[in-house]
């Protein structure tokens, strides 16, 4: 069956929309299905995409492609609205650059079922159900009434009334009446008496708490901030702006033009009734405008004209996805409670693993949950939604259930409710989006549309799930190995789970998901169930594991309830976490695929166990592991090899001990700020800060070697680390020059991919992928630009030069630079090298290495994808290559025995 997957849309949620499609791109199963990448751009245009597109980071990473952007001398990305009024000759040339422009009626040539990915406006709200209807292609969930329903807060909240659901008070606000001058002290007494106090100020017709702020303190400016926020207004007053320096309005603009955070692009200045599309304009139009002008006010052009002011709802927060069983009938999954660092789940919170908690089923008495469980079941059916939905709300202190802001649809990130919560019933990604097809097939037959092809369509999926479940092919049985006990456990989770679904969607390998936890001194395997593999991080899943305790008697019963399903996909599957040991580990499978970072795993100690069992694993050997992870002997074989390092020293906690303050008078003697200070066996961005003074060095050395705590002290403020970031405490670290531009012409970050593969004469050789360029939003590009969807900025390939004719050049000199240091190192199966590139008037290069990652993130957005796929390598197809690599090595080495 042809499924077409449609994503990315016009909503401000595109870009979690896109990272979703691509989940569901590689985890819908192989042997029963052929994937269409069906993206709508910000326009609303229809392209059939180019795979490789579907694995960039962003999509301003690829769209509009680069050669269509105007010069930004600020280093803006934009999306393809503030190309300005495109013509449709232009709009059409810009889209054959990463694919091919359909229209909805061609849809029906090219698929036989539409699956959406799309949130927001124009997703959720029955816009694109009404196309695909009209145009008789069967499609993934509710049809149009619940999705206009659905999208719609203020019309929800009538509707639950009528139905006696319990709500907040609330009112409405119109923006007519805020852009008329009202005075947001007078507001904040008129809200109260509606509402209460706190309250929250939400705009109606986003997803993703998207426009939604908590009103918590009686401060008419915060009042004013959170109304424009639901209004997507942005204000700035002349004082404001012109105390601000160069760089941090950029970085106003750079957030107002963030479709997460800002009200995005283009913009109308309300005062002057004028339209801007780039944020070059923009800028350029504050700084003039502002020396004569008290204020201006920006209005995004996607915005809502009126908003709701709702009571503070006090009470646990959790997330219910309900499905229908067999017989159409909804059934509510266990909820999930959110255990939150802010006070309501923002965009951050629910996307970012760490920031926020998810605890399944939400820890409250039993009959609390059903009663929340069945609350959410009436609601589905009142609201008459179809196939699945995302019910949230709140439980308060005396068991009173409040829900709030139904979705018709929910994010697909790989730890979304979405998977998280069929995971506890016992299915896995691929076969839980087989079950939305093939019930999604059923409701579409029952709306009496084209019924004979849909039932045509059922029937044979159904025959292909039969054959799928009862197959007896022999498969390669691999280990993934994830999570670790350093600061980068959470990516190595994400990493893990990745290239477990990619898989289990595969005709090829069964993999077996295992998680290691302990010490340097004793590492600890567990064989993962499919629910707690999709905790929401390392943490989660090692308390799991460490203290299991049989399962919560909640998820017995709906397991139970939900056997019919449950039985149609799954054979076979692991109930209950196992320790084991390396020997048991060499019996249940033929290689391992390690995705841990930093240590254990990049240091080469679990390739020694791994190799007493002669398993097969990926990347490179024991000494070459262990070489790479130490960056200060990395850099020192580099440099007397002839490479480009920085100037480096380590910093020892003895040291500092008997030293003092003399060693940061020792240390200035040989460096001058700014500098770089990071852990230097630690993985990547972990701890990597830009010092820029002694107080800074003084601040990173304290937290370093345990002096403070990492949340809360003085030392972490003057660092300024964020909520929750992993902070390494060792005893030693490693100080850099800070690498800059000099007198080169054009300077950048790269961060470059390789693999290895072995030659006719059984030599290794190196295929080393064309670099992309990391743009950091701050000092050092951070876990999450590196690694997570729709956080970092990766272009690739690098752009080394405007000049075409002299690109290839600087290109070739940068992978012969790369290529050099893999053979240095000995790196094999593959890697990432991190590296700052010089390139200068006569178009020569200087390549400076910052370090290598012998076991680099295999995170779904992360950029080595980006630049295999400018190879022809799908994800797959590269996971597969490493894994074919680690399993001719183990069979040379067992001949030569």
């Amino acid at each position: 069956m042809r499924i077409g997957i449609i994503f990315g849309g016009q909503s401000r949620e595109r870009e979690i929309s896109f990272a979703g499609g691509r989940t569901v791109y590689d985890n819908l199963n192989k042997n029963i299905f052929t994937t269409v990448p069906i993206f709508i751009d910000s326009l609303g245009q229809f392209i059939l995409l180019d795979w490789q597109y579907i694995y960039k980071g962003t999509i301003r990473d690829f769209y509009p492609p680069f050669d269509f952007l105007p010069n930004s001398e600020h280093g803006f990305q934009v999306y393809i609205e503030s190309l300005g009024n495109l013509s449709k000759e232009e709009r059409e040339t810009i889209i054959q650059k990463v694919g091919k422009k359909i229209e909805p009626a061609d849809l029906k040539e090219l698929i036989d079922f539409a699956f959406l990915a799309l949130h927001g406006p124009y997703g959720e709200d029955g816009a694109i159900q009404g196309i695909l209807d009209w145009n008789n292609i069967p499609y993934s969930g509710s049809g149009i009434l619940p999705s206009s329903i659905g999208i719609n807060k203020h019309i929800q909240k009538k509707l639950l009334a009528q139905a006696n659901f319990k709500g907040p008070k609330y009112t409405i606000y119109q923006k007519s009446d805020w852009l008329t001058g009202a005075d947001p002290a007078d507001l904040l007494k008129t809200f109260e008496a509606a509402v209460g106090f706190p309250f929250v100020v939400k705009a109606p017709s986003q997803g993703s708490s998207i426009g939604i702020s908590v009103v918590s303190e009686r401060n008419p400016d915060k009042l004013r901030l959170a109304l424009n926020r639901s209004f997507f207004l942005q204000e700035i007053t002349a004082e404001e702006w012109n105390k601000k320096s160069s760089s941090e309005k950029v970085k106003w603009v750079a957030t107002l033009t963030d479709i997460r955070e800002g009200i995005g692009m283009p913009v109308n200045d309300v005062l002057n009734g004028k339209l801007f599309y780039h944020p070059e304009e923009l800028l350029q139009h504050l700084d003039t405008k502002l020396k004569t002008t008290d204020r201006i006010l920006l209005e995004s052009l996607d915005n809502e004209e009126e908003i709701i002011i709702e009571s503070f709802i006090a009470g646990a927060e959790f997330s219910c996805i309900v499905i229908q069983d067999e017989q159409g009938k909804p059934v509510a999954l266990p909820p999930t409670g959110i255990v939150k660092g802010n006070d309501f789940f923002d965009y951050r919170s629910k996307y970012l693993p760490g920031m926020s908690r998810k605890v399944t089923p939400i820890d409250i008495p039993a009959q609390q949950v059903e009663l929340i469980r069945s609350e959410c079941c009436r609601l589905y059916s009142a609201l008459q939604f179809n196939v699945y939905a995302r019910i949230d709300g709140f439980i308060s202190a005396e068991g009173e259930v409040i829900l709030n802001d139904p979705n018709t649809t929910s994010g697909m990130m790989p730890s979304s409710f979405f998977f998280h919560q069929a995971a506890e019933i016992g299915l896995n990604p691929s076969q839980f989006l087989t079950y939305i097809i093939r019930t999604s097939l059923q409701e579409r037959i029952k709306e009496g549309k084209r019924s004979l092809k849909n039932k045509q369509l059922l029937q044979s999926l159904d025959l292909a799930i039969a054959e799928q479940k009862n197959s007896s092919k022999e498969k390669i049985r691999i280990a993934v190995v994830m999570g670790g006990y350093s600061s980068e456990r959470h990516i190595s989770v994400e990493s893990g789970r990745n290239i477990f679904e990619k898989l289990s969607s595969s005709t090829k390998y069964a993999p077996i998901p295992v998680f290691l936890t302990g010490s340097d001194e004793q590492h600890r395997l567990f064989v993962l169930p499919i629910n707690i593999l999709l905790k929401d991080n390392a943490d989660d899943i090692r308390e799991k594991v460490i203290d299991f305790k049989g399962h919560h008697p909640i998820l017995v019963q709906i397991a139970k309830e939900t056997e019919a399903i449950t039985n149609r996909y799954v054979s076979n599957a692991i109930r209950d976490p196992k320790e084991i040991s390396y020997k048991e580990l060499s019996d249940m499978v033929d290689g391992v695929f390690i995705a841990l970072h930093g240590r254990p795993g990049e240091d080469g100690s679990m390739q020694k166990y791994l190799e007493q069992f002669h398993l097969p694993y990926n990347g490179s050997g024991i000494e070459s592991s262990q070489i790479t992870i130490n960056k200060f002997e990395t850099n020192r074989i580099l440099r007397e090899n002839g490479i480009s390092v920085a100037n480096h020293r380590m910093v020892y906690q003895k040291e500092w001990n008997e030293l003092g303050e003399k060693l940061l008078t020792e240390i200035e003697s040989g460096f001058v700020y700014p500098i770089i200070a990071k852990p230097s066996d630690d993985g990547c961005s972990s701890a990597v800060k830009k010092i820029k003074t002694r107080d800074e060095l003084r601040a990173y050395i304290r937290l370093m070697f345990g002096e403070e705590e990492i949340q809360g002290s003085k030392s972490s403020e003057i660092l300024q680390l964020k909520y929750k970031e992993e902070f390494p405490q060792k005893n030693y670290f490693l100080i850099e020059d800070l690498v800059s531009q000099g007198k080169a012409k054009h300077f950048l970050e790269v961060t470059g991919g390789l693999m290895t593969r072995f030659n006719g004469a059984g030599e290794v050789e190196y295929e080393i992928f064309e670099p992309s360029e990391a743009l950091a939003n701050g000092d050092v590009l951070s876990l999450e630009e590196k690694f997570l969807a729709g956080e970092g900025q990766n272009i690739t390939p690098a752009r080394y030069t405007s000049n075409k004719a002299d690109y290839e050049k600087v290109a070739s000199e940068v992978r012969s630079t790369l290529k050099k240091v893999a053979k240095i190192l000995n790196i094999q199966g593959y890697a990432r090298i991190d590296a700052f590139v010089r390139v200068f008037e006569d178009n020569t290069s200087e390549t400076i290495i910052i370090e290598v990652n012998s076991l680099p993130g295999m995170t779904p957005a992360t950029c080595i994808f980006h630049q295999t796929a400018i190879n022809g390598y799908k994800p797959y197809d590269f996971i597969d290559n490493i894994l074919n690599f680690g399993i001719q090595r183990e069979k040379k080495k067992l001949a030569s025995i």
